[in-house]
């Protein structure tokens, strides 16, 4: 019992060395004790990868396998079978082929808006904060009036003096990029200024770089963690709010999505009349894809907080100094 305290001292004492030092010892391999110190992708994000890694190839792929969405058949309101996986609206219309093009409609409309957000806010953010004087205050004070005007209002108001016949996929995704980008903007305007005086930006700028090539190479790399989990956020928020506009008929007339589907479920009165198979895929494809999302949000915040990812470190380090206390008892 003698070798079991020291070991467990060492490892709390100076993880970097005295951990790969036990690996050696214990006949493991020395990279084993390294990958304790490097980033892995945590259960979390494994399972947010492979949900939305499913969802997008049932997008991408199912739309050329299945019936035509559209097709209408005298077979009427008709639970799942053999030949109708999902079972049929009250038109005939399958419903495996409405949820297939649906999900492939919300998935354009949430990288569509997750990227145009994105782009506004770092332009808003990390452009205006460089630059600073007037144009920073002007930047700052467009995204304060953003911020306080109540958004879900806003989009149902811009939607609605949109003619019907114009609402496809790109109006849709404008108007909901242009009534999100605010809160991400003041974030990267925070970072932004703290970053913008260190001594290695500073240096790009006395030496004469332009203001895009410190942006680009200097200040955007340390902002990364930042932008990747907004632009997940702006994702999720694009597809909920394009479901809730679609839903009050305020979606893209002209393109079919998760929350198309759900309207006309509800004009079809699918729930007073128990036809589950209209209206839960949809749903549930909405549910699953944010879940989806929200994981790799917080696999992506473990990156940012350092409280989150130290945390994790010392959990596993306890778990292999567990191990190798179990093993020196055996031997």
């Amino acid at each position: 019992m003698t070798n079991i305290q020291p070991i467990t001292e060492t490892v709390a004492a100076n993880p970097t060395e005295e951990l790969a030092g036990l690996a050696r010892d214990r006949g493991r391999k020395p990279g084993a004790a390294w990958r304790l110190l490097l980033p892995t992708p945590t259960p979390w994000l494994i399972t947010g990868l492979l949900l939305i890694g499913s969802i997008i190839a049932f997008g991408t792929v199912a739309p050329f396998f299945v019936l035509d969405p559209a097709a209408i058949s005298n077979i009427g309101l008709s639970g799942p079978s053999a030949e109708h996986w999902l079972g049929t609206t009250q038109t005939g219309q399958d419903v495996l082929a409405q949820l297939a093009h649906a999900t492939r409609g919300s998935i354009q409309i949430g990288f569509l808006v997750g990227v145009l957000a994105t782009v506004l806010s770092a332009f808003f953010g990390i452009y205006g904060a460089y630059i600073g004087g007037f144009a920073d205050e002007v930047f700052s004070l467009l995204s304060n009036v953003f911020l306080v005007i109540p958004g879900l209002p806003l989009v149902i108001v811009i939607s609605g003096f949109v003619p019907r016949e114009s609402r496809g996929l790109w109006t849709i995704a404008l108007v909901l990029a242009l009534t999100s980008w605010a809160a991400s903007a003041r974030v990267l305007r925070a970072q932004t200024l703290s970053v913008r005086n260190r001594d290695y930006v500073a240096a790009s700028r006395v030496s004469g770089e332009r203001a895009w090539r410190v942006i680009a190479v200097e200040i955007l790399p340390n902002l990364l963690p930042v932008l990747a989990s907004q632009f997940v956020f702006a994702v999720i928020a694009a597809i909920l709010g394009e479901a809730g506009l679609s839903f009050l008929g305020l979606g893209a007339s002209s393109s079919s999505t998760l929350g198309t589907m759900l309207f006309y479920a509800q004009n079809g009165f699918a729930l007073p009349l128990g036809a589950w198979w209209w209206f839960l895929p949809p749903g549930l494809m909405i549910a699953l894809f944010g879940m989806g999302l929200s994981l790799i949000n917080f696999s992506i915040d473990e990156i940012i907080n350092p409280k989150l990812k130290n945390a994790r470190l010392v959990r596993r380090r306890a778990k292999l100094a567990a191990r190798l206390e179990k093993k020196a008892v055996a031997s």
